[in-house]
């Protein structure tokens, strides 16, 4: 004869099981998250966080205070270069600080003064003609690449450049690239009266080549004081 007690059916077991897994989650979620104290002495920003091996390391005082320089180009010869450009305007940004224009029968007194003046403490780079000039130029390619390749130009009147026409070709297109740059075009007049002075540089002064010197301090001055306006 069968047994008339009979079994509890399989899902009235697993209730109180699942109400007290209900109850639990109940109680975790309805737990606030605790927060990490910080000391009083200290500001919020020096809480110390979790490291992560994906996160960059922190910045130390020292990289904050002194930035990195910036790139340094090498040159073709091997210098450096910073990021002044010193090197491509001012004084450098042509091959001669002066162009000294004088006569064929001038060359000796244009010499003496060329050499004065690269002799000085300015080491002035000067262009003479018949020293410096491409073998088998033109004339006329030489005499105005000298000019636009120079910051002044030193214009050496005597009675052989008058008779020069290569002299006043010079002179005129002297006048023609730099008619308002004061300082540029220098006249060192010798030999001559004051009645004798080009029309043309009327309106400038001029060195006058009798002084115990030639004038060539005079001539000098003026080219540095020139170029001290390019720096």
């Amino acid at each position: 004869m069968a047994s008339s007690t009979s079994s509890p059916a399989p899902h009235s077991r697993s209730k109180k099981p699942l109400g007290k897994m209900a109850d639990w989650f109940r109680q975790a979620l309805s737990k606030k998250p605790t927060k990490t104290p910080v000391s009083p002495e200290s500001p919020p920003g020096d809480v110390s966080q979790p490291s992560s091996s994906n996160s960059p390391p922190p910045v130390g005082p020292s990289s904050e205070a002194s930035p990195s320089p910036p790139p340094t180009h090498m040159g073709a010869d091997g210098s450096s270069s910073g990021s002044s450009s010193g090197s491509s305007s001012g004084r450098w940004s042509k091959d001669y600080d002066v162009c000294v224009c004088h006569s064929e029968e001038d060359l000796a007194a244009a010499q003496e003064l060329v050499s004065y003046l690269e002799g000085s403490a300015a080491s002035l780079r000067c262009f003479l003609q018949l020293r410096d000039a491409t073998p088998g130029g033109a004339i006329v390619s030489e005499l105005c690449q000298a000019l636009s390749s120079s910051h002044c130009r030193v214009l050496l009147i005597t009675p052989g450049f008058l008779r020069d026409p290569w002299c006043k070709y010079q002179m005129l297109q002297a006048l023609s690239e730099a008619p308002g740059a004061e300082g540029r075009t220098i006249p060192l007049m010798s030999g001559l009266s004051r009645d004798a002075y080009p029309a043309e540089l009327r309106y400038m002064y001029f060195v006058d080549g009798r002084g115990p010197d030639g004038g060539f301090r005079q001539v000098k001055e003026a080219v540095v004081r020139y170029l001290q306006t390019l720096s």
